[in-house]
């Protein structure tokens, strides 16, 4: 009977039970005062007619309930055993608040259904609990969903799914964790076959091509969008005196009291940095010019431990907190109605970033979002200036799937074969439902199974690479120690070795990278979770500290935080000098770089979207040859390393190379080339491929990036927990496995992948092509201003930084070079 009745809602709820459905939503609505969005009940009825699809509305107009209400009115009833609605969130953070705002109307609308989380977090009473009685809802992650079916049982519970929905897809479109989702959605339709899978996100630019890709590409789906405005503001803070030679983080803490003004005026603040380190700093400045704030300020980011996370969240929550201080842990969530003020320490980086912290405030619909730009450098206002415009006109970065990542799918076949087993032809046909591996061909299936099974051709001697048996046509694993290391080592987030820090008395901190703490000796200072903190002893992986009474500004550094700049971003700045060098000053950040930029052109020129300027000169130091794609860093990395092989290829020469977001500097002792042939010629896009490869050492890109392909696959086994191996034994393990393979399993797909990841993730090639393509169309602006200028002056710095000098310190003569080409730009001002 209830069977009949689920198919019956798959294909399309009658106009009398929508009615009283809809019926039934509006009264809960009313009850508080509000009432549905059209958008709201169109994803209902969408749901309802068994439709699935991606939902796209702005931060705080009501995602949640949208995608929530259909589920549960339609799943409450009819009573079957089992989870019901399954909810995909990218943060374990999140996991909570959700679970409480699912809660909230479950208990009006369906008050016999529990709402539980599935965490790493959870413990092992609940998980005992679920087991024997699972949920009618389980809030969980990715990784957690993936322990939960190598689990026989309780993936035979997950059978009862009725609905999917992956809270912000676009925080996993394009990583392997999206990879893994795919993998997960196409086994939960194989156990479901009336699943309904629905997306929801505010910030992705390309909605048919992430909801193809989230619902495999023979998926159908329904786009829905909401048509609520939310007015947006962004300013930026503009320091009373602009620098006309900037430098990286120069402005570092100088605009404390105009932040500290900010803060004064705000009800609850939310300060965003880009790194821990940088947010450690800054709440250590604030409750030090403060100190009457320091039991409502609060520093919140993802190495702090989990539970005074959690307790700052809730005073964000009660609006106990005036400010809080973090980085992207408070990026995502739900609401937070007490903040009405968002400061940005330093450029976002990217228009889809800026617009989701931007959305931190006013997170209800109809109130405004605000965001004020912070810059620690004078060109950061140009960026402020140019995401606002983007913003604006809703132009969004693109977030392109990944695809056949294989060591993802090993990983996920092996989690299968442990919950139960797969059937290999049917298994095939459920990859290929998936847009990552769409394009998987039989040669690449094949080798996957031999790898899970016999651990390919170089490894087959060895038994702990046989982790999968097949017998009757059905692959299982059948060793439970096996078993039990897969289900530890689930997941594709990968990362340096941590430790935990405690108090010598008691007391988790949280953790920070095994790399920091080695450069540590007992007695050393450092900050962490906003405190000063001494080093006593590292035993068994903890870091045991106590408080320190000395002062220092030393602070962790954790691999991976810092953001590099969007080419769309970069895009936009082009534009907006383009209109500075035509007359126009159309944001209130160019009349403040006006002194910058009047030097700039005055002594070179102003780089436009139809010009790319190129400036060469000599010094002590060499022969300066400085170039800016505005392209970001990474890419600016990738252009200057094919043209400095281009032009060693035709003449031989040593070079250094520092780049940024702007623009990168070539220094040699020899000079290039500055005929517009050949520069054309070397900035080519032409066999890029080849050329680039051969401008680096892609064998060690390779072997790098075959770390976390190894852990992710299950070649390196990370340990058990307590006695989990150092980043150093994974390393080197990683290491030894890739040269084993290179030289008895040339022909291994990993290797491959290897190879290929280095080419679009860490030198993304596809951009690369791209933005040679957009400098092939521009014209050449070839300068030769003799000097430093204000653009080849940051690179000048950044490079000087990574030097040792003997009798001088990096930024003494840093300033002084700065203050040398104010007093020249103002003698050039006067004789003008």
């Amino acid at each position: 009977m209830a069977e009949a009745a689920r198919t019956a809602d798959a294909r399309g709820a009658s106009a009398a039970t929508t009615q009283a459905r809809l019926a039934r939503a509006r009264d809960w609505f009313a009850a508080r005062g509000r009432r549905p969005f059209d958008f709201q009940e169109d994803l209902w009825r969408a749901y309802w007619r068994g439709e699935s699809g991606l939902l796209n509305a702005g931060t705080g107009t009501g995602k949640t309930l949208a995608a929530w209400l259909g589920p549960l009115l339609e799943s409450s009833e009819q009573e079957r055993p089992g989870v019901r609605v399954l909810w995909v969130t990218p943060l374990r953070a999140l996991a909570r608040d959700l679970c409480a705002a699912l809660a909230e109307s479950a208990a009006a609308l369906a008050p016999h259904w529990r709402v539980e989380v599935r965490t790493g977090d959870t413990s092992s009473a609940l998980r005992a609990k679920q087991k024997k009685r699972p949920p009618q809802a389980l809030v969980t992650t990715p990784e957690s969903l993936s322990v939960l079916l190598s689990h026989a049982d309780f993936a035979a519970a997950l059978a009862a799914v009725d609905a999917l929905v992956v809270d912000e897809w676009h925080e996993f479109l394009g990583s392997k964790r999206g990879v893994l989702l795919e993998l997960l959605a196409a086994r939960l339709k194989t156990l479901s076959p009336g699943l309904r899978v629905w997306g929801i996100s505010a910030t992705l630019p390309d909605l048919d091509g992430a909801m193809r890709t989230l619902l495999g590409p023979a998926g159908r789906g329904r786009l829905v969008r909401s048509t609520l405005s939310k007015r947006l503001v962004v300013d930026a803070l503009i320091p009373a005196t602009m620098a006309r030679f900037p430098w990286a983080g120069h402005l570092g803490l100088a605009l404390l009291p105009e932040v500290l003004a900010r803060l004064e005026r705000a009800r609850t603040a939310l300060v965003f940095t880009n790194t821990r380190s940088q947010a450690e700093l800054w709440y250590q400045a604030i409750v030090t010019a403060r100190l009457d704030w320091l039991t409502s300020t609060a520093l919140h980011h993802g190495a702090i431990d989990t539970a005074v996370r959690a307790r700052v969240e809730q005073g964000l929550k009660d609006g106990r907190l005036r400010c809080v201080v973090c980085t992207s842990s408070l990026d995502l969530g739900v609401d937070f109605p007490p903040v009405d003020t968002v400061l940005q320490i330093g450029s976002p980086k990217g228009i889809a970033r800026l617009l989701q912290r931007a959305g931190r405030s006013g997170h209800r619909p109809g109130e405004t979002s605000r965001i004020t730009v912070v810059p620690t450098h004078a060109l950061e206002l140009l960026e402020a200036a140019a995401a606002r415009r983007a913003a604006e006109r809703g132009a969004l970065e693109p977030r392109p799937g990944l695809t056949l990542a294989l060591d993802v799918l090993a990983q996920h076949l092996v989690t299968l074969a442990t919950g139960g087993g797969f059937e290999a032809d049917a298994m095939l046909r459920e990859v290929r439902g998936t847009s990552a591996f769409a394009s998987l061909d039989d040669g690449e299936w094949r080798w996957t199974l031999d790898f899970i099974t016999r651990g390919g051709a170089a490894l087959a001697a060895y038994p702990r690479f046989r982790r999968v048996s097949e017998a009757d046509g059905l692959h299982r694993v059948t060793d439970a120690d096996i078993a039990r290391r897969h289900r530890l080592a689930i997941g594709t987030i990968t990362s340096n070795a941590s430790l935990a820090v405690r108090f010598v008395r008691g007391g988790d901190l949280g953790f920070v990278e095994e790399s920091f703490v080695a450069r540590l000796k007992p007695g050393d200072a450092f900050i962490f979770g906003g405190r000063t903190l001494e080093l006593v002893r590292v035993r068994d992986s903890v870091v045991y500290v106590r408080a320190a009474a000395k002062r220092t500004r030393f602070v962790p550094r954790w691999q991976g935080t810092r953001l590099p700049l969007s080419a769309a971003l970069g895009g936009e700045l082009l534009e907006l000098l383009g209109e500075y060098a035509a007359g126009r000053r159309s944001a209130p950040e160019l009349s403040a770089l006006a002194p910058l930029l009047e030097v700039q052109a005055a002594w070179s020129a102003v780089p436009t979207a139809a010009s790319l300027l190129i400036e060469a000169h000599q010094s002590r130091e060499g022969h300066h040859l400085f170039i800016y794609p505005f392209a970001g860093r990474i890419q600016n990395e990738g252009i200057a390393a094919l043209l400095a092989a281009r032009a060693a290829r035709e003449r031989p020469h040593t070079c250094s190379i520092t780049t940024n977001e702007y623009g990168f500097e070539i220094l040699s002792a020899e000079p290039l080339s500055t005929r517009e042939e050949d520069l054309r010629r070397w900035l080519s896009p032409e066999n890029l491929a080849a050329d680039l490869a051969a401008s680096v050492d892609l064998s060690d890109l390779s072997r790098r990036q075959f770390r976390d392909i190894a852990r992710i696959a299950g070649l390196v086994d990370p340990g058990m927990p307590g006695r989990g191996k150092s980043t150093r034994q994974l390393q080197a393990s990683s290491a030894l496995m890739y040269d084993v393979l290179a030289a008895h399993d040339a022909g291994n797909l990993l290797l491959s992948q290897s190879r290929r990841e280095v080419l679009e993730a860490q030198l993304e090639h596809r951009e690369l092509a791209a933005a040679l393509g957009r400098l092939r169309q521009r014209a050449f602006t070839i300068r030769t201003p003799g000097r430093l200028t204000p653009l080849s002056f940051p690179l000048w710095a950044d490079r000087l930084q990574t030097q040792t000098l003997s009798t001088e310190t990096w930024q003494t003569r840093i300033e002084r070079e700065a203050r040398r080409l104010e007093v020249l730009s103002d003698s050039a001002g006067r004789r003008r």
